[in-house]
């Protein structure tokens, strides 16, 4: 837990861009929520790679939206059942489940269905939130933190570094 925390600092305190880690807890809440082994999680890791999106905030956030995903799963059903027993989408359903591509991807699963469902649609405000959030992080708390003589003592200290070093 202190070694996540720290990571998550040394990410929000690098020269890596906003929106690169903004793009990578986006991306995360996307892998984190729905099932790990499915066809779009190799899409959001392809994303990942071809975008340079920090690896760092990714791991973190997929940690973070991995143990929420449990806590969701009776929401992602209700959800997902809902869209998939809608009567106006079931020749959707029926021609997509006879294309190979679409069945291996599993989406007629309820979780799955509702999980992909609910991440998508919270895509767009999760990164611009995190954009501000960590925009506003640097400019306001970073240099807050930097000036004050606590966080100077701690940085300098080798108790701090050992930790560190000891939780990677």
């Amino acid at each position: 837990m202190f070694s996540q925390i720290i990571k998550l600092f040394r990410v929000l305190s690098s020269e890596t861009s906003p929106m690169q880690i903004s793009a990578a807890f986006a991306l995360s809440m996307i892998a984190g929520l729905t099932p790990l082994i499915s066809l779009h999680n190799i899409i959001v890791i392809f994303l990942l790679l071809i975008f340079r999106i920090n690896l760092a905030a990714f791991i973190l956030g997929l940690t973070f939206f991995t143990g929420m995903a449990y806590l969701l799963d009776p929401t992602f059903h209700k959800i997902g059942y809902s869209i998939l027993s809608n009567q106006d989408l079931n020749g959707l359903w029926t021609e997509l489940y006879n294309i190979t591509i679409w069945r291996i991807s599993g989406f007629n699963n309820t979780i799955t269905m509702g999980s992909l469902f609910i991440s998508l649609l919270a895509f767009l405000p999760v990164l611009i939130l995190t954009h501000v959030l960590i925009k506003r992080y640097r400019t306001h708390i970073l240099i807050h933190l930097d000036n004050s003589r606590i966080f100077r003592l701690l940085k300098s200290s080798k108790i701090l570094t050992r930790l560190i070093s000891m939780s990677e």
